[in-house]
């Protein structure tokens, strides 16, 4: 029977390497769509904890896990000999920026190779997670077309990119238009078959390229509209201006203006390191994306305004910044997630330390932090800690926050978030 036939009639085996905040979800999205589905991840200790029902991420519950191991449908493995066993193969590694801050596409080289070793004839390949524009074709094509394999013949391979956003109770897999582009028009309809199942609604485009750009613009547009509101944010502060007070007014224009908003600095896998895959790729041909450039910019320089937000909120409550006893409320890079992966408030802990200052932190998510030089665990809040410090700087705005108990018992606040917008400003508050 033909790939296509065997997927509309729920017939496949589908495979998802790499079990994060992508793949895990799109695991779960497969076997509610009827698909017999196997996770595949080279960690180990995770995939023991995946079979006993234990998720490793907010946005799927232990609860939910454990429905849809009960169908049989699901199961788990990080034996890579299972890819020659499957019919179709969703790959869902990171792709990180590497210490140059040029793309690093070691763990998409990593699976495509291990895919290679165990390929079989007509089994569909679908690349989801983020590269620049060319990289399906350019890295993963060549590797699958050895031995004189032909795509939309032997093979099928496609770009599809992820757009899962941790944290965000509205929008999942399911409601998420999915984009797909297969390097021939076979592979796209085999991709746009396994997917109309899973999700509502498809997007087809003309290639693996167009794909990859329509990631790195979602991501870049995000980037460059919040670079802008977070120099607006320092000029409202310089001119006295409640930089929140002028969003909230300005969207109430019904055409013409989409609100973004300022904060502490990028964070997350995606926005911060997205539209450096874009202006790494267009550098290589000689064009230099000056707008990104200078979005990463001022994205960058947030981390330290905050720092020197905090020594001017302390010298104005008569404190030095020196050896003053600081607490980071919210570490993760967003709020309601427990994700520090290039979160801003590392940044602004290393800040405030380089001024001599002694910080601790509280996240009900992030329950401990080891990412060198930085090693704590969080604290609670309460009136009683609260009264230990001089300062209490919130970064992440969880709707769990205690703003009731920060507002009333801490000496001195400065809110980067706007989570204090519903309480009377008054001398000890001071917002970004």
């Amino acid at each position: 029977m033909q790939l296509l036939e065997k997927i509309k009639q729920k017939r496949i085996r589908a495979c998802v390497m790499g079990l994060g905040y992508v793949g895990l979800p799109l695991a779960l999205a497969f076997v509610r769509a009827g698909y017999r589905v196997v996770g595949l991840d080279t960690n180990c200790s995770r995939v023991r904890d995946l079979r006993e029902a234990k998720s490793p991420i907010l946005d799927v519950s232990s609860q939910s896990l454990a429905e849809e191991l009960e169908t049989d449908r699901l199961e788990f493995t990080c034996d890579q000999r299972v890819l020659a066993e499957v019919d179709t193969v969703s790959v869902c590694v990171p792709t990180p920026l590497g210490k140059t801050g040029d793309p690093d596409l070691s763990f998409v080289q990593s699976a495509v190779e291990s895919i290679r070793r165990h390929r079989r004839r007509g089994q569909l390949y679908v690349l989801e997670s983020t590269t620049y524009p060319g990289a399906t074709e350019e890295i993963v094509l060549p590797v699958l077309s050895e031995g004189g394999w032909r795509a939309g013949e032997e093979f099928h391979l496609v770009f599809s990119p992820e757009r899962v956003d941790p944290g965000n109770e509205r929008y999942a897999v399911r409601n998420i238009p999915k984009v797909v582009g297969g390097v021939t028009p076979k592979c796209t309809d085999y991709a746009c078959a396994l997917y109309e199942g899973a999700v509502v609604q498809i997007v087809q485009v003309a290639s693996p390229r167009v794909a990859e750009m329509v990631k790195l613009l979602e991501n870049t547009f995000r980037s460059v509209n919040i670079a802008l509101m977070n120099e607006v944010a320092k000029m409202c502060h310089l001119l006295e201006v409640d930089v929140w007070e002028v969003i909230e007014a300005a969207k109430t224009k019904p055409f013409g203006f989409m609100p973004f908003y300022p904060g502490p600095g990028l964070g997350g896998p995606c926005i911060p390191v997205d539209p450096v895959y874009l202006s790494w790729k267009v550098r290589q041909a000689g064009f230099e994306a000056r707008f990104i450039e200078l979005a990463d910019e001022v994205n960058n320089s947030m981390p330290r305004f905050v720092v020197e937000l905090t020594s001017k909120a302390l010298r104005k409550m008569g404190k030095a910044i020196e050896r003053a006893r600081i607490l980071l409320v919210g570490v993760a890079y967003k709020a309601d997630v427990s994700d520090i992966r290039e979160s801003p408030a590392l940044d602004v802990w290393i800040g405030l330390e380089r001024l001599g200052a002694v910080v601790s932190y509280s996240d009900p998510y992030v329950p401990e932090i080891d990412a060198p030089p930085i090693k704590a665990h969080s604290r609670p809040i309460s009136a009683d800690t609260l009264r230990e410090y001089d300062c209490v700087v919130v970064l992440a705005n969880h709707k769990s926050l205690d703003r009731e108990c920060i507002h009333a018992h801490a000496s001195c606040i400065v809110d980067t978030r706007n989570a204090f917008a519903d309480f009377e400003r008054n001398e000890r508050l001071f917002k970004l």
